[in-house]
């Protein structure tokens, strides 16, 4: 690639209890920057599933979109799902946060039954179709396990050591790889790169480091691409 990698940064609102938990999306839009790459911020333009007040834990009785909240994150230049295509990216990463299993699918609500959002599922169909590299954070080895089994392919993925994510994950037919905080889980074959960041109670250091060689492996995969 001569000019400067694009890569999609799926976002799923603002907040970890209901949208992209902030220090993971911060930590890869920080992370492309340094590795010379240009993030383009994605969001499906929909109502969150809903909304939570990060001072209580509670549900409110308020109503926000998932696009509008994402924008937050990207400084505004956001991008609504529906308008992006893998033959525009060289690279998609969704960071986590409850928001990726409550508004990009069910799987909080559903685990392994869980179903995606059609336009998550389209771009994410797309990327594999491409065989381009894809990176997931936290809880959002979900969304795209979600996005695998239906279309009845394997991948190796790693949520940290939570035995049920992992379960849920392998009942969807997912290898689970066991995994620390800073460290990534390749699947050379499917071109997916995946690390548990805040899926273990660590300091934002330990998950930027992870963060960090996820985003390195991605663009590394992007570059060997062409």
């Amino acid at each position: 690639m001569s000019e400067a990698p694009k890569v999609g940064v799926l976002l799923s609102g603002c907040g970890v209890f209901d949208g992209s938990e902030i220090h993971e999306a911060v930590s890869v839009l920080l992370a492309l920057d340094r590795g010379g790459a240009r993030a383009v911020c994605l969001a499906p333009n929909v109502a969150q599933m809903h909304v939570v007040n990060h001072v209580t834990g509670d549900a409110t009785e308020e109503t926000r979109n998932v696009l509008v909240e994402a924008a937050r994150i990207a400084r505004g230049k956001i991008t609504d799902l529906a308008d992006a295509r893998a033959e525009d990216l060289d690279a998609l990463i969704l960071p986590g946060g409850f928001g990726a299993a409550k508004n990009l699918c069910d799987f909080a609500v559903s685990g392994a039954g869980a179903k995606v959002h059609p336009e998550v599922a389209r771009l994410l169909g797309e990327m594999l179709d491409e065989e381009k590299p894809i990176g997931v954070v936290c809880i959002a080895p979900a969304v795209l396990a979600t996005v695998l089994r239906d279309l009845e392919r394997a991948c190796d993925l790693t949520v940290g050591d939570d035995p049920d994510t992992a379960a849920a994950l392998e009942e969807m037919g997912i290898n689970h790889v066991p995994c620390v905080v800073d460290e990534i889980c390749v699947d050379r074959e499917r071109n997916v790169v995946s690390t548990p960041a805040y899926m273990y109670d660590a300091r934002i250091s330990e998950v930027a480091a992870g963060i960090e060689k996820l985003v390195a492996e991605v663009l590394e995969r992007a570059a060997a691409r062409g």
